[in-house]
């Protein structure tokens, strides 16, 4: 018998486990066996060293290699010999007996003994036993795997006979009968078809017949772990030719045996028609002819090294990419695809495996979708076709949309395409290649690598909103601009783009996004109390069947719930970014949720509601408001709000709200009736004159009657603080309000105990003030009422500061006093008669009381 020639290590390794032989027992045999043995034949490199022991278990001759390395001087003469572990026997893998692995000279050697396989009459789980040569043989899959080399001896040793002949002959050959070698271990089908495609060998005619036998198929598919059967079909699709080995799969009619789930009914059959096209297609990727259809770019961006096996995966299981979902055992989750259960179960596809075909298959539609209109609009680039997508942000975002894998998932789609065969060949190819140069162009192969500009608790901090689940889709928005600006590299620019938020093409973004997918689904849920909204944004009244108003109990609103409180600082900052046209182009999403809160019998969200309202008005269009009509509905819903007055509404709450309906209401008149480049102050629209009156007539002095000032003086305070700004906007037409104004405000600055709150004083003393300036024509009439509470209000402080108390307070006031009474003079000094009375009667206030005097002393 022929020898093999061992290289250095290989010798080593032989001399140290004959001197252990020679240590322990000269009746003792070793043979390397199988694998091993036939690709030192071949004149492949092989490091799979199994040992077969003649008269011992692998774990008794193990520790004999370790008791004689431990004798002095032995180990220095071959290296460390270490790594020695025992593998237990586990009758459920039918390793009954145990055996040893350990590293020697740097080469994993297992240690094994020679074994046959005894069946009981009742079970065809085999029994292993200590065996010979001939038995151990014979119970192996293949003839050229059948063959040791004999290291006591130097020879190859070729029990079956059949061993050196079949690998001249290029033959797969079972040392037994066929059917008797499959039916004992039925995995040894796939392991046949996988060395036949790895040697690039021949089953011979009888094993094949075997092969297709259906009662070996049955104990394929059901006795055989899936794990093993998982093993086997890795390394057919990870060896030299996977394309044999799944022809070989296919003409044997064993895919539904191999590619299935035993563990539940599929209640459908692969298609096994693709079977062929697909893993033709395949090794078309792989082969690259000369010849090919195949344009270039196809497999050099989907057909990598690292992208190889997960290719030969797609095509073993294309013919189930169109069977029926199988449900959830859960029915709230999504059901699963049959190739996901087919790679998870049926050849136990490690979870990353699993998880890219499951990508595939959620992602195929949107993947073959975007391939097509990329295509399309290259082609034809005048073409409207909605979004556009050749352009770099909607590439982008689908490649880090579809993740990593996103060339295993293209690749999917594209075979999927191609078995298919709805439109042509030539079609499909050409669309698949412009897509993928579209984005080799644009440099988005690694896009799902990108890292955003700015982390999204920066961008919570820009748009004054709190961090929330809210950040994952407005963060994806950034990245869109990012794509779509790849020159930008510095986080500032990206922060200014959405600081800026007018002028910014990313604000302007994040706003339509957060109406459309964060803010309306929130208040979409409930209607309004007393009428719903339309799409639109127009109102309608909502009423049961008796046709009464029905009110609306927002208590559980979502839109209310506090881990959804970062919306309502999302929407703040929308109404901020966008500009006239925005406001326009997303009107119907604006003014539902600003409605409700509104509508809300919540102080605080009435009050939030006004504060939204008036920033949304401020960029309202006054066509837009007229068109849609909801002007008078914002006005139905801001005048009552007067009415939430002390005692039934709290002070504090009603100063709350009034605060914010004040400006909403401004920004409502300057809505529906804008100044005109011909309007002055004294001559007001009938329109906008009615509504300025009101706003005073019901906002402050109403209020005022209705609440006594000294009663509740922060309510007093907060409305007085929005009358200069109203009585600016009346100009001369507040003349019409002296008679009633002007002694509230002089009451006001005449009270007893004014001092015991002086914000009211001060603000008191500033309307009227602003009541000269508006309404000065007249003030020469009213002179008495305005001096009245000006002169007692200072003769108030100046006791204030002999009592050596709330000098502050005191000083602040009498600086305004000062400045009224200054006012007062310098209305009257362009009235002759006028100012003649007003020196006469200022002498007499002077005479009646002289603390007086430094009301009008202007050097003071």
């Amino acid at each position: 018998m022929a020898s093999i020639e061992l290289n250095e290590g290989e010798r080593q390794i032989r001399q140290l486990l004959l001197d252990v032989v020679a240590f322990i027992d000269d009746h003792v045999v070793l043979r390397i066996a199988g694998g091993w043995v036939r690709d030192k034949l071949l004149g492949i490199t092989s490091n799979d060293i199994d040992v077969a022991i003649n008269s011992m278990t692998g774990e008794q001759f193990g520790e004999k290699v370790n008791e004689y390395l431990e004798k002095p001087g032995n180990a220095s003469k071959y290296g460390p010999a270490v790594s020695l572990h025992k593998i237990k026997a586990n009758p459920d893998k039918s390793k009954h007996l145990e055996t040893a692995a350990m590293n020697i000279l740097g080469r994993e050697i297992e240690f094994v003994n020679l074994r046959k396989e005894v069946y009981a009459a009742d079970s065809r789980t085999p029994q292993m036993e200590f065996g010979t040569p001939e038995e151990d043989a014979s119970r192996r899959d293949a003839t050229i795997n059948a063959m040791f080399y004999n290291l006591n001896t130097d020879e190859v040793e070729d029990f079956t006979g059949k061993g050196r002949e079949d690998m001249a002959a290029k033959l797969m050959r079972t040392p037994l009968e066929p059917y008797q070698t499959f039916k004992d271990d039925p995995l040894r089908i796939l392991r046949l078809i996988r060395f036949a495609s790895r040697l690039n060998f021949k089953i011979v005619p009888e094993a094949e017949k075997a092969m297709e036998d259906a009662e070996i198929l049955e104990a394929l598919k059901i006795k055989i772990s899936r794990e093993r059967v998982g093993i086997e079909t890795e390394k057919m699709l990870k060896g030299p030719d996977p394309h044999m080995a799944l022809a070989l799969i296919d003409r044997l009619g064993l895919y539904e045996t191999i590619y299935t789930d035993p563990t539940r009914e599929m209640h459908s059959r692969p298609d096994l028609s693709w079977f062929a096209s697909a893993y033709g297609f395949v090794q078309s990727l792989a082969v690259r002819k000369a010849d090919s259809d195949i344009p270039a770019v196809i497999p050099d961006i989907l057909f990598n090294p690292d992208e190889r096996f997960l290719a030969w995966t797609c095509a073993a299981l294309m013919p189930w990419a169109d069977a029926p979902t199988i449900p959830h055992q859960k029915a709230t989750q999504r059901p699963y695809f049959a190739a996901q259960l087919v790679a998870r179960e049926g050849v136990k596809a490690p979870n990353k495996i699993v998880d890219v075909i499951t990508a595939a298959l959620l992602n195929g539609e949107d993947i073959r979708k975007l391939v097509d209109d990329c295509y399309k609009q290259l082609q034809r680039p005048d073409a409207k076709l909605g979004v556009n997508a050749t352009a770099r942000d909607t590439l982008g975002m689908a490649i880090r949309r579809w993740g990593s894998s996103w060339r295993t998932q293209v690749l999917w789609s594209m075979i999927y395409e191609l078995v298919l065969a709805s439109v042509s060949r030539e079609r499909t190819l050409k669309s698949y290649a412009t897509f993928l140069e579209r984005l080799r162009d644009l440099s988005l192969l690694e896009a799902y690598t990108i890292k955003p500009i700015i982390t999204g608790g920066e961008l919570a901090k820009q748009l004054d909103t709190k961090p929330g689940p809210w950040m994952k889709d407005a963060l994806d928005i950034v990245m869109a601009w990012q794509l779509r600006h790849p020159d930008i590299k510095d986080p500032a620019t990206a922060i200014d783009a959405v600081r800026e938020r007018r002028n910014s093409e990313l604000s302007s973004r994040l706003a339509s996004h957060f109406l459309s997918l964060t803010i309306r689904p929130l208040f979409s849920q409930t209607t309004t109390k007393k009428t719903g909204i339309t799409p639109a944004g127009h109102r309608q009244e909502v009423t049961s069947q008796a046709g009464v108003v029905m009110p609306e109990d927002t208590s559980q609103a979502t839109w209310k719930d506090t881990k959804n409180a970062h919306v309502i600082g999302l929407l703040r900052w929308t109404l901020k970014a966008l500009d006239a046209k925005g406001v326009e182009a997303n009107w119907g999403l604006l003014v539902p949720p600003i409605l409700k809160m509104m509508d809300d019998l919540n102080i605080e969200w009435k009050a939030t509601g006004c504060e939204l309202l008036t920033l949304l008005l401020e960029s309202t269009p006054p066509a837009l408001l007229s068109r849609t009509g909801l002007g008078i509905v914002f006005e139905e819903e801001l005048w009552p709000l007067f009415t939430y007055l002390p005692t039934l509404t709290p002070e504090s709450e009603s100063v709350l709200l009034l605060d914010k309906t004040f400006p909403a209401l401004l920004a409502l008149l300057n809505v529906l009736h804008p100044t005109t480049t011909e309007e002055s102050t004294s001559s007001l629209s009938t329109g906008k004159e009615r509504f300025l009156d009101r706003l005073l007539r019901d906002g402050i002095l109403a209020p005022l009657f209705h609440a006594t000032p000294s009663t509740y003086p922060k309510l007093a305070t907060l409305l007085l603080a929005h009358l200069p700004e109203l009585l600016r906007k009346m100009g001369i037409n507040s003349v019409k309000h002296l008679q009633s104004l002007l002694p509230t405000l002089s009451n006001m600055l005449a009270e007893p105990l004014g001092l015991a709150h002086p914000p009211l004083l001060l603000a008191a003393v500033r309307g009227v003030q602003s009541v000269i300036l508006n309404a000065w024509p007249r003030i020469i009439e009213h002179r008495g009422e305005v001096m009245r509470g000006t002169c007692i209000a200072w003769v108030r402080c100046v006791e204030e500061l002999e009592k050596e108390a709330n000098k502050d307070d005191a000083h602040a006031i009498q600086k305004e006093l000062k400045e009224c009474a200054a006012m007062v003079e310098a209305v009257l000094a362009g009235d002759a008669d006028g100012w003649k009375a007003w020196q006469k009667e200022k002498q007499e206030l002077i005479a009646a009381s002289a603390r007086v005097c430094g009301l009008f002393d202007t050097d003071e």
